[in-house]
């Protein structure tokens, strides 16, 4: 594949697959705006350029095939949840481990946020970080780089932000237990006026977001 970098706008689109709306929603641009960029009407300043390139550079090379990890023997182990009291205990742990650049994501990027409790069971340890991080039992990288504006960063622990926790809940939901999430969701909806405003989801997950906020919802009455 090319460099993202040696792409016009038109090229990036497709490369992910993207029709011109799909693309705009995706990172919020005007429709029309996508349109006059890709005739050669207008010309997008560089600096928005720059920072699409980076977006999407990210977004394709985080497209892998993911499973998840089965114990080796082999591999070292990262501290277990159930032998620390509360969850940032245990991630500082953890991240001592996989090392101060590693981002933490879906349960964890909840646990980080304080929307989701965790399990005291917790062995897989989603994230995004270098290959050294397979080095231990339970890490799933969902990719090896993450977009700066993506991350946060609270008592020293790097997480994935919840717009983009959210999006790649749903990218993974066929090897995830989608409870943190829906619960994360639900508290969401309580806190924010019983309202999911302010929530973006790229735009191959729309449908399934619905189904999902349904679920949430409802959540705390079932």
């Amino acid at each position: 594949m090319r460099e993202v970098n040696d792409m016009t706008i038109c090229e990036m689109r497709t490369a992910l697959g993207d029709t011109q709306s799909e693309f705009a929603e995706r990172y919020n641009i005007p429709f029309r705006t996508i349109q006059n960029w890709e005739a050669g009407v207008r010309k997008p300043p560089e600096y928005v350029v720059t920072l699409l390139k980076s977006r999407i550079q990210s977004d394709l090379y985080n497209r892998k095939t993911r499973m998840l990890p089965k114990h080796d023997a082999h591999k070292k182990e990262l501290p277990k949840r159930r032998d620390y009291i509360g969850t940032v205990s245990w991630l500082t742990a953890v991240r001592e481990c996989l090392g101060d650049s590693f981002v933490f994501a879906l349960d964890e990027a909840l646990m980080c946020q304080g929307s989701f409790g965790g399990r005291s069971d917790e062995f897989i340890v989603w994230g995004y970080g270098d290959d050294s991080a397979s080095d231990f039992n339970g890490v799933v990288l969902l990719g090896n780089q993450i977009s700066a504006y993506d991350i946060r960063e609270k008592r020293g622990l790097r997480f994935t932000d919840f717009n983009r926790t959210v999006t790649d809940a749903l990218a993974n939901e066929a090897i995830l237990d989608m409870q943190g999430i829906t619960e994360a969701l639900s508290r969401y909806y309580v806190t924010n006026g019983d309202s999911f405003d302010g929530i973006f989801v790229s735009p191959e997950y729309r449908d399934r977001f619905a189904e999902l906020a349904d679920s949430a919802i409802n959540y705390y009455e079932n």
